[in-house]
C-alpha cells in the first residue's frame, strides 16, 4: 500500500510496519468488501425506485416557512422514505433532533399512564435512560413521572435475546403494551441484532401477545442488510439523519416509521393533537433530506468497509475487536477492546487528527448529558456529532473499549485509522510493533 505517498510526497508520517499490515488486512476482508459492495448496490435499487416510483421532481425541493401547510415535496419525501425502509408510512423531520428525540417521540405518542414498556435486549443505552426515568440523574417529564412502567429481560451470556424469559414476561403481565428492541449494542459488546434475529422475536412475541407494539431502535442499522425491521414484523422504527439514512447531507433531523396508524399517532406527540403530520415547515432543508437519503446506501457501505478494515488492522495488532473483520455486520459500529484508559484515548486523539475539520482539536474525557461516566469523543465532521461520517467515542470504565462508526468514503476512514494507529505507536502502547 502505497496511499500515503504521491509523486515521492508523503502526506501523512505512517510507520512502514503499518501500511504493511493494511495491505494483509485488504487481502484478508476481501470477502467482507465483496459482500458489502452487493448489498449496497441492491439497497440502491431500492432507494433509487422509491424516488422513481413516488415522481420525485424539482418542485419537490421547495421550501416552506410557518405552518409548512400543504408541502408536498415533504409530504412526498416522507413517502420514499417509507418504501425504502420497507414500511407503510413515515414521519421524516428535520424537527427531530436527534435519534433519541425521535424514540422519545414515538415512545410518548403511543404508550399511556398504566402501559408497561418491555424492554428485551438487556438496558438500553443511557439516554434512553432518562426518557425512562431509570438513570441515576433527576428525570423530568419521564415515562415514569406519567405512569408508564419499564420492565426488562436480560440478555444470555452470549449476548443473544432471551426468548423464553421475554414470553414468560408477556405472558405474566398483561399490561405490557410495548415490546423494545435496541438493534444495535450500544455501550456494550454484546452482538448487534440482524433483520433475521428480529423477525425470530417478532414471530415470538406475536405468538403470545397480537396486541403488543413491536418497536425497534434502528439507529445505526439502516441499509447495512437488504431488509429493515418493518420486513420482518416490527411495528415501528425510529432513528437519527445524522447517522445511516441521511447519507452524511442531512444537516439534522430524525424519522419515526412503520405502522401508518401508529405514525400518525407519534406525529400528534411531535406538533399537536388534530394537527400532527400536516403542519410542520422545511425551511429550505427538503433538498439536503433528499439527496442524503438517495446517497445513504452507498455511504452506508463505506463506513462497513471502514469498520471492516478497523478490525481487521486491530486485530492483526492484537486487540480484541466486535465484530470480526469478515463477519456478517447488522450496523455500523465496530468495537475494539483496547484494554485501558492511555490507548483508549491516544485511539480516539488520533481519529481526530485523522479528521477533515477541527483536525487540530485535542478530545478530552468528559461529564457528558445524559451518561454516568466520563466520555472521550473523537468527531471531526462537517456535521456536528455524525455519526455516518468517521468517529470513535467510548465512556471511560472497563472494559476500555471504543465504539467507531462511520466514514463518507472508505479511502478517507482507512487514512484516519492508520493514523489513530500512528498515534498509539508514537505513544509506546502498541505492543506488537513494540
Amino acid at each position: 500500500m502505497n496511499s500515503v505517498n504521491t509523486n515521492g510526497r508523503k502526506f501523512f508520517d505512517i510507520d512502514d510496519r503499518l501500511t504493511e499490515l493494511a495491505e494483509q488486512t485488504e487481502r484478508e476482508i476481501k470477502p467482507a468488501f465483496e459482500r458489502i459492495e452487493h448489498n449496497a448496490f441492491i439497497n440502491q435499487q431500492k432507494v433509487l425506485a422509491a424516488f422513481i416510483n413516488n415522481g420525485v421532481g424539482e418542485n419537490c425541493f421547495t421550501s416552506s416557512t410557518g405552518y409548512g401547510y400543504g408541502d408536498a415535496g415533504r409530504d412526498k419525501l416522507e413517502r420514499v422514505f417509507a418504501d425504502a425502509m420497507d414500511c407503510e408510512d413515515a414521519l421524516l423531520r428535520h424537527n427531530f433532533m436527534c435519534g433519541t428525540h425521535a424514540l422519545t417521540v414515538a415512545l410518548f405518542g403511543v404508550l399511556r399512564p398504566g402501559d408497561t414498556m418491555l424492554c428485551i435486549t438487556g438496558m438500553p443505552y443511557d439516554t434512553i435512560q432518562s426518557v425512562i426515568g431509570i438513570s441515576k440523574s433527576p428525570a423530568s417529564g419521564s415515562l415514569k413521572d406519567f405512569g408508564i412502567r419499564f420492565e426488562k429481560t436480560d440478555l444470555l451470556p452470549d449476548g443473544s435475546v432471551d426468548i423464553e424469559s421475554a414470553m414468560n414476561s408477556l405472558r405474566s403481565d398483561s399490561s405490557v403494551r410495548m415490546v423494545y428492541i435496541q438493534r444495535s449494542r450500544g455501550y456494550s459488546l454484546r452482538p448487534s441484532l440482524t433483520v433475521e434475529q428480529i423477525d425470530d422475536i417478532c414471530r415470538a412475541v406475536r405468538s403470545v401477545r397480537p396486541d403488543v407494539i413491536i418497536m425497534v431502535d434502528n439507529c445505526y442499522g439502516e441499509f447495512v442488510q437488504l431488509t429493515e425491521p418493518c420486513a420482518h414484523g416490527a411495528d415501528l422504527i425510529a432513528g437519527s439523519l445524522i447517522k445511516n439514512p441521511g447519507g452524511g447531507i442531512a444537516p439534522t433531523g430524525g424519522y419515526i416509521a412503520g405502522r401508518s396508524d401508529l405514525v400518525e399517532i407519534c406525529s400528534y406527540r411531535l406538533s399537536t393533537p388534530g394537527t400532527g403530520r400536516e403542519v410542520g415547515c422545511t425551511l429550505g432543508h427538503s433538498r439536503e433530506m433528499y439527496m442524503g437519503l438517495f446517497s445513504a446506501p452507498h455511504v452506508v457501505g463505506e463506513a462497513l468497509k471502514t469498520a471492516a478494515f478497523c478490525a481487521g488492522l486491530f486485530s492483526r495488532l492484537g486487540y480484541g475487536v466486535t465484530p470480526l473483520p469478515n463477519e456478517n455486520r447488522a450496523d455500523i459500529i465496530q468495537s475494539v477492546m483496547l484494554r485501558d484508559s492511555e490507548s483508549l484515548i491516544a485511539f480516539c486523539q488520533g481519529i481526530q487528527s485523522g479528521s477533515p475539520v477541527d483536525s487540530m482539536a485535542l478530545p478530552e474525557p468528559w461529564d457528558m448529558p445524559g451518561y454516568d461516566s466520563k466520555i472521550i469523543m473523537a468527531s471531526g465532521s462537517f456535521t456536528l456529532g455524525s455519526s455516518i461520517e468517521l468517529s470513535a467515542d467510548a465512556p471511560l470504565r472497563e472494559p476500555y473499549a471504543v465504539w467507531m462508526q462511520g466514514g463518507l468514503n472508505y479511502a478517507a476512514g482507512k487514512t484516519c485509522i492508520l493514523i489513530a494507529a500512528q498515534r498509539m505507536l508514537d505513544k509506546g502502547l502498541l505492543d506488537a510493533l513494540k
